[in-house]
């Protein structure tokens, strides 16, 4: 059951001992020896000396924007869904029931392209009337709300989580919205003028094949409008200053303040009708955003509401929809060459996990798929074993705390009780969510996904005045990723519990390396300039003293620095403003896990392996968990917009900070990644 991990669970390495399993995956460290390309010095390029070899030999296929060890991982858990969906499938009646049943309904009624053909636009006729026929920005603000529960969008959007100043409740967040492309730097950047030009030509596309009034020239104006969207958003590194992304509302305060947009219509069109508390996320954005909404003209608000309804229906729609849209954003935008298998797409509708094409995962059956992978392949041995090592990792963090020389006794007191309010999620949810009300038909894919996207809606609505749920999960089972929530908890899904990054047979210090260095990720990401603002019980405040917060800033800030020189592709360097909080988690996560392995020996010299040392295999495997390379437009789009640096900087920025690894590999002055040892970041 998860929750906080007991002290009898003991040393995952002791527990491993205990446990008859099958062989590990690499035998017999755990590691692909094969992937190395020993030609380079380790102290020069230690990702590629480390995955040099698989690097050379793997080719990114022509469906994927990049091919990863963690996309291996999620090909194999892929095929593990379709065998599970498949059978759903097989024996599904027309509009089932049973769990099982609806999930074989609804990979039937995503499959049957001949009815999608026959059907064209007609299942969103109703929307796209409504939308003509909305004769004022409040009836316009209306829709958008409802787009939460559906196809659509629009400048605003809404999310339900527990308050951070009131944590045992939940609270309604609204935060900006409406933008197409990835972030706002694609519009206020030359460097992005094709891909402004391809939304532009992607939104005339899907205009016209819904026989939407003047297509081209609505779509130059859908273009105008998102363009002063993006010029009055806020950057992702302006996002993650919590404190000011917290400011409480009623719903008449917000309307004066941001007077320009129909905030009762808008929160009534989402079934929030009556709320009066509204948290503003990117507050001085809202007033600009609201006077864009009230500036444009009627007739541009109505195609726009229509190109967002297209765009994210249009997987669901005939081939002329998906096809535009995969031109637009899997070609143009990532660098896709071709359309993935028919049935990768299916699994994907009915599971969610990786989004279909260009971001479109809401309206699927993913818990219930993930509650049916779980039992099937993820066994209990997995579960105890992992809680071991997640243990064996905050027991690490909790002596580093103890010994931080920048730290002072009043901040590390603080930490120390933060540390202890963490609950650790493993595998799968206690509780399964309920579908026994989603209607699922085996011919109507449209409103599958619109019933089962208003049904994770109102999952939400439906418990926003009531306590918060400590067990809750944000992320499905068959997720290949790990998260740390809002509620104190870091969350390990079952599908990423499996090798190379977790393999039960296999050298702990391979587990370490991989797993254990993502369970440390997702600890320090409590305690990092964005933790420091919620203290134990979960609430926005901060507890750190003014020296204790300077000292960590002059130390990110050695961190920083390094990497505002990488350049993951020629003439775009990494932003370590918004990259700053994933690359301290990869440092103080390799760092704790490093000193989890080493505790797990009890004092015993770790084996040679392979020719490896210990260490030498602890960091190989680190390395080897982030090999993988991506197109170029995919990179960009990632380096651009997402705050998670591009891999191999996740392993050369991190491992040379960390002494260890210098003695590990005989480092010396003059190999090219040789930091001198008083210009290492040092923070965990």
């Amino acid at each position: 059951m998860p929750g906080r991990i007991p002290a009898m669970l003991g040393s995952f390495a002791l527990l491993l001992s205990a446990i008859a399993v099958a062989g590990p995956l690499y035998p017999p460290a755990g590691l692909d020896m094969s992937a190395a390309d020993t030609a380079t010095h380790p102290g020069d390029d230690f990702f590629q000396f480390s995955n040099g070899a698989w690097l050379d030999r793997t080719t990114i296929p022509a469906d994927k924007p990049f091919y990863t060890e963690a996309q291996r991982v999620r090909d194999e858990t892929e095929a593990r869904l379709r065998d599970i969906i498949d059978a759903a499938a097989a024996g599904a009646t027309h509009q089932p029931d049973t769990l099982v049943g609806k999930v074989g309904a609804f990979h039937k009624a995503f499959m049957n392209d001949e009815r999608r053909e026959t059907q064209g636009l007609r299942p969103l006729q109703s929307q796209l009337a409504a939308i003509r026929g909305s004769k004022t920005r409040e009836q316009l603000a209306a829709l958008m709300g409802k787009s939460m529960a559906g196809f659509g969008g629009g400048l605003f959007a809404i999310n339900i989580d527990a308050d951070l100043k009131n944590t045992s409740r939940y609270a309604v967040y609204l935060s900006q919205s409406g933008l197409s492309l990835p972030d706002r730097d694609y519009y206020l950047k030359a460097d992005f003028a094709r891909e402004k030009a391809g939304l532009r030509d992607y939104a005339a596309r899907l205009l016209a094949l819904a026989h939407w009034p003047a297509p081209q020239a609505n779509a130059n104006a859908i273009l105008s409008l998102e363009s002063r969207i993006a010029e009055a958003s806020w950057t992702k590194a302006q996002q993650r200053d919590l404190p000011k992304t917290y400011n409480p509302y009623t719903p008449a305060k917000l309307q004066a303040f941001a007077p320009g947009f129909a905030w009762a219509e808008f929160l009534s069109g989402a079934g929030l009708a009556g709320k009066q508390r509204v948290i503003v996320a990117e507050q001085s954005a809202f007033p600009q955003l609201a006077q864009i909404f009230a500036d444009t003209n009627l007739d541009t608000l109505r195609a726009w509401a229509a190109y967002m309804t297209l765009d994210s229906a249009a997987p669901y729609l005939d081939r002329g929809f998906a096809d535009a849209r995969f031109a637009f954003r899997d070609q143009m935008l990532l660098g896709i060459k071709q359309r993935g298998e028919r049935w990768k797409e299916g699994i994907k509708a009915v599971s969610g996990g990786d989004c279909l094409a260009g971001g479109a995962c809401f309206g699927t059956l993913d818990w219930a798929v993930g509650q049916l992978y779980a039992e099937r392949y993820f066994p209990a041995a997995t579960k105890a074993s992992i809680q071991a090592l997640v243990a064996d990792v905050m027991a690490a963090y909790r002596k580093r705390i103890e010994h931080l020389d920048w730290m002072g006794p009043e901040t590390r007191v603080e930490a120390l009780r933060k540390l202890d309010t963490y609950v650790v999620k493993v595998g799968y949810p206690d509780k399964p969510r309920d579908y026994s009300k989603v209607i699922v038909r085996d011919d109507d894919v449209t409103g599958n996904v619109e019933r089962a996207a208003a049904a994770d809606w109102q999952f939400l609505v439906n418990r926003s005045d009531g306590p918060v749920d400590t067990s809750d999960w944000s992320m499905t089972p068959q997720t290949m990723d790990a998260y740390n929530g809002s509620l104190r908890d870091i969350v390990f899904p079952a599908a990423i519990l499996q090798a190379p990054y977790f393999d039960i047979g296999a050298d702990p210090a391979v587990n370490y390396g991989s797993i254990g260095a993502t369970i440390g990720h997702e600890l320090t990401h409590g305690f990092d300039d964005e933790g420091r603002t919620l203290d134990a019980s979960g609430a926005l405040r901060d507890w750190w003293t003014a020296a204790d917060a300077a000292a960590f800033k002059e130390r990110a800030g050695t961190l920083g620095a390094q990497y505002a020189t990488y350049e993951p592709v020629a003439g775009l360097h990494i932003n370590p403003d918004m990259t700053m909080g994933e690359n301290l988690a990869d440092l103080g996560g390799l760092a704790i896990a490093l000193d989890a392995y080493h505790a797990s020996l009890h004092g015993a010299l770790a084996p040679i392996i392979d020719g490896l040392s210990g260490d030498q295999r602890f960091f190989r495997a680190f390395a080897q968990s982030w090999r993988g390379k991506g197109r170029d437009d995919y990179i960009r789009q990632l380096t651009t917009s997402d705050p998670h640096s591009f891999r191999k900087f996740r392993v050369n920025g991190v491992v040379r900070n960390i002494d260890a690894w210098y003695d590990a590999f005989d480092i010396k002055p003059g190999d090219k990644l040789y930091v001198e040892p008083d210009k290492r970041a040092r923070i965990w």
